[in-house]
């Protein structure tokens, strides 16, 4: 059976608490964002949900959480912002998904009023960012955001969120890479430096035949993509059963794309042929 919550208490009696003594959810950065916040209960209705920095949510963990707030209550309170009569969710949305999976009519909620857009926007940022399962794309999107709803420069973004600079750098130049790389990123669990560096590579062929190898989930850890920049951009496939023959068709469309002098060509050439040979006998 679900917890039982106090009686509903009207707006003006409403007490202001203290984030220090009562919950450990932000930073110290953050505490005089949420002075003045007000703990109370309020019907899941009545919030409304828009977009937040977490993009991808697991279903079961979100039904093994709506299980665990069934039986022990909601420890930790979601955090709204008063809008009119209605409150916009400002973290806490994989909670929120949890107790509607289970009926649930009213939660507790500490509730802001009178704040800017770019402080709500750093207390969202703050406290998904400090969960471990928060994505690095999802991080990432939420400091562009952030810095296109502020304006700020990195160095103001850095204050204001309460990370480092190159965080801050690294984090901006991964959100503005293709939708599709930063949705493979996230679908194939790919390593961040992967991504990275490859958004240090010249326009070229090869950085045209890695992006779709990354879109494909085929390059996975930073050493797969060294590996194949040191062989000159040959990518041998990682699925099994490949044949002789198919390799060496493979081989042989590769080293027509790559960008090598006429020397390298003709070792290469030659090394498909004599491969070709040995096959054949």
């Amino acid at each position: 059976m679900g917890k039982e919550f106090a009686p509903r208490v009207s707006k003006k009696n409403r007490k202001t608490i203290s984030l220090e003594d009562k919950f450990d959810l932000f930073r110290a950065s953050d505490e005089k964002l949420l002075r003045g916040a007000k703990l109370d209960e309020i019907y899941l209705a009545d919030i409304i949900v828009k977009d937040q920095v977490r993009t991808k949510f697991n279903d079961s963990s979100i039904r093994d959480l709506g299980e665990n707030i069934r039986a022990n209550g909601l420890i930790q309170p979601l955090v709204l912002h008063q809008d009119g009569k209605k409150y916009v969710l400002i973290c806490g949305e994989r909670r929120f998904r949890a107790m509607s999976s289970i009926k649930m009519k009213k939660a507790p909620c500490f509730v802001l009023e009178n704040k800017s857009k770019e402080e709500l926007m750093a207390i969202q940022f703050s406290e998904n960012s400090s969960r471990e399962e928060l994505h690095y794309i999802d991080k990432a999107n939420g400091i562009l955001n952030y810095q296109k709803a502020t304006k700020a420069s990195e160095r103001k973004i850095v204050q204001a969120l309460g990370i480092s600079k190159t965080e801050v750098h690294r984090s901006l130049l991964l959100a503005k890479l293709p939708k599709k790389i930063r949705e493979a990123a996230k679908n194939y669990s790919i390593e961040k430096y992967v991504l990275l560096e490859f958004y240090a590579l010249g326009k070229s062929a090869l950085k045209t035949k890695l992006e779709k190898e990354i879109c494909r989930g085929k390059i996975i850890k930073r050493a797969e993509l060294r590996k194949i920049l040191k062989n000159g951009g040959l990518v041998v496939s990682k699925g099994r059963g490949m044949t002789a023959n198919a390799f060496v068709k493979a081989l042989k469309s590769q080293t027509k794309n790559m960008e090598i002098d006429a020397r390298t060509r003709k070792l290469l050439n030659s090394l498909v042929e004599n491969t070709q040979d040995l096959i054949n006998d």
